[in-house]
């Protein structure tokens, strides 16, 4: 669809020469004599630029571009000005104009001008669109979870997002520590700003000090450049701190100091650079162990666990293995476009029996293979990896029952299975009923003996 374009201006010859222009260049252009007109078409149907001139009866142009950025903020307005009113043209650029062109207009630069605002402007709806799904992507509500562990967690997050304090994530690998911060991150007031991970163990011991901090030109060999180190680049923002145990000892001190001074000294320089970062912190090992054994520094260790969220394992969270496998079914089968349903009785099972070391990582890994060997409506034992089968018609050599009652195993399965239903159909209850052949007053009693929590 062309772009809108409304050329206001009191003289004639103008007007119709401006339209004339647009028109030829492929532009939907409609024309308005005075400023109160061209208010009234742009009420009764926005349009993505107007062409104004300053001086015009009835409302001048200033006053109408003050009235357009009230009604539509993202409408451009370019003025048009006759040299001795150039500084009127400055004001309304403060006031928010898109752009000014000088009388006699010059087709040529009034065109290009219009073909960048285009431009800034699509580019600028499609950056907001990236930070809304960025900020839904991340958002703590997208983070798969409905047991009360994971409750607990997001009551956490919702909490912490709104302060700026320093947080420490602990929890297995595969627990999804990332995950948690950039929800925090795209949930605070720094979500305009950037997000930036590193990953502590990953950085060379000689270089960690200039990744984190920077260097100046010539202060070691190879410093060919000035670099700016990553607590800098996140200035404004959040900077994420994965396997914080990692830090070299002699540089703890160093990190310590840039929390508390809020300033970082590249490695080169004797002057401090300010900074303004929000420290989210990552560990899956245990750091009190960490300074009892002397290979973190306590001080380091308090000012970084303000808060601390201590992320379930999946093995504490088995309640939420049929909502996270359906979860990730329902991603994978729409990247491969498989009409994929959900699970056998039985697949589901062997998820819920098996000993899951590798934490939601390795289950996001086996669906990821399922879907690939399934070419069935339903997930089926034998698409699950080989070493996940029962052996023999007995539960898998992994397998981790736990002992108990068979009341308890029936109970287990019986929470298991509707959890998987309710994830299944949205959780519509209504449907849910119909499909696992169950009253709905039945599938009510089911859910409150069981426990079962539902949105």
């Amino acid at each position: 669809m062309a772009q809108r374009i409304l050329v206001a201006d009191d003289e004639q010859i103008i007007r119709e020469s401006l339209s004339f222009i647009l028109k030829k260049e492929g532009y939907t252009v409609e024309e308005a004599a005075h400023g109160r007109d061209a208010l009234a078409r742009h009420e009764a149907s926005p349009f993505d630029i107007i062409i104004t001139d300053i001086e015009m009866p009835e409302m001048k142009g200033v006053d109408l571009l003050r009235q357009v950025r009230q009604r539509t903020p993202q409408t451009l307005v370019i003025i048009v000005t006759a040299f001795a009113s150039v500084e009127t043209a400055i004001q309304a650029l403060r006031e928010g104009a898109a752009d000014y062109i000088l009388k006699p207009v010059n087709f040529d630069d009034l065109l290009y001008r219009v073909k960048k605002l285009l431009e800034y402007r699509s580019l600028a709806v499609e950056n907001s669109l990236l930070r809304q799904e960025l900020q839904r992507t991340y958002d703590f509500e997208q983070i798969v979870g409905q047991s009360a562990p994971m409750n607990r967690i997001f009551q956490v997050i919702r909490r912490v997002a709104t302060s700026d304090g320093t947080v420490l994530i602990t929890g297995k690998s595969g627990t999804g520590k990332e995950l948690v911060a950039r929800a925090i991150h795209y949930n605070s007031g720094r979500r305009e700003k950037r997000f930036v991970p590193i990953n502590c163990g990953a950085i060379v011991d000689t270089l960690f000090e200039s990744e984190l901090f920077g260097h100046k030109r010539g202060s070691f060999t190879g410093a060919t450049m000035d670099k700016e180190g990553l607590l800098k680049v996140a200035d404004g923002g959040t900077v994420f701190l994965d396997e914080v145990s990692e830090i070299p000892l002699a540089l703890q001190v160093k990190l310590l100091r840039a929390l508390e001074q809020k300033e970082i000294t590249p490695v080169g320089m004797t002057e401090a650079i300010s900074i303004d970062v929000r420290i989210i912190a990552a560990t899956n090992k245990d750091l009190r162990k960490e300074v009892e054994q002397g290979r973190f520094r306590d001080d380091l260790f308090y000012r970084l666990n303000v808060v601390e969220i201590q992320l379930p394992s999946l093995q504490e969270r088995r309640d939420d293995i049929p909502v996270l496998a359906q979860h990730f079914l329902d991603s994978f089968k729409r990247q491969m476009s498989k009409p994929i349903q959900g699970f056998t009785n039985e697949a589901m099972r062997a998820l819920l029996q098996y000993h899951w070391k590798g934490e939601v990582r390795e289950l996001e890994n086996v669906i990821e293979r399922s879907v690939i060997f399934c070419d069935d409506d339903f997930i089926q034992l034998e698409h699950l990896p080989e070493y996940m089968r029962p052996v023999d018609g007995s539960s898998a050599s992994t397998a981790s029952s736990g002992g108990g009652t068979l009341k308890d195993a029936v109970k287990s399965f019986e929470r298991q299975f509707i959890q998987q239903a309710l994830s299944a159909h949205n959780q519509n209850k209504e449907v849910v009923a119909r499909v696992l052949g169950v009253s709905l007053s039945s599938l009510y009693r089911k859910i409150e003996e069981l426990q079962i929590p539902t949105k």
